[in-house]
């Protein structure tokens, strides 16, 4: 595939199809550690990283073992398996290395392993029988989407904290129209890919 083609899955992953806001996948993190940009650029790093590494990991799995052996009916297990593996993996290295942001992740960090985002990217590049470079853009535009709309969404959070909504807005219910807001500007994306390079 063509440089141009890589780019336009990359952007197309990052944006138009974002999995936060057009899929809505991996709602969990984003809407529980979006408080504080910190901790949301944090999870949104953590995430990329993981996403792009489950690809790495289950891409030749499933073209060089799974497929060929007919064992495509183990797939979501291994997957699974696979990215379970990869968090407890990061969450030593955070641990380890970056404590204040494994603490501020909290329960969150573990739950990455069943977080839908990075399990629906490691399908989705089996489904498009995309090569291992086109499911590593994939992935890595996935990954920078998701870390975007946790960056965004947790500034405007902030700003919400500093309103004064009516009191039947407050708190969750704010949240989640803040949210939805978000995501109706992410669908203003939809035809760039088309004219990308028109």
């Amino acid at each position: 595939m063509s440089f141009e083609g890589l780019i336009v899955i990359l952007v197309s992953a990052a944006v138009v199809n974002n999995f936060v806001l057009i899929q809505f996948l991996g709602i969990c993190p984003f809407l529980g550690v979006s408080k504080d940009i910190k901790s949301s650029a944090g999870m949104g790093f953590a995430v990329l990283f993981v996403m792009v590494l489950a690809t790495i990991v289950t891409w030749p799995i499933q073209i060089y073992l799974l497929t060929p052996n007919d064992l495509g009916y183990l797939q979501t297990i291994v997957f699974v398996l696979i990215i379970a593996a990869l968090v407890q993996f990061m969450e030593i290295v955070l641990k380890k290395y970056i404590p204040a942001l494994y603490l501020s992740l909290g329960v969150y960090l573990p739950l990455m392993t069943t977080n839908c985002a990075i399990f629906a990217v490691a399908l989705m590049n089996v489904k498009e029988n995309y090569t291992l470079v086109e499911s590593i853009f994939n992935s890595l535009g996935a990954g920078v989407g998701f870390l975007l709309a946790m960056v965004l969404f947790s500034g405007i959070r902030k700003h919400t904290e500093n309103a004064d909504p009516p009191e039947s807005f407050k708190g969750a219910p704010l949240t989640l129209i803040a949210a939805a807001i978000l995501s109706i500007s992410f669908f203003g994306f939809s035809g760039v890919i088309e004219n990308l390079f028109g």
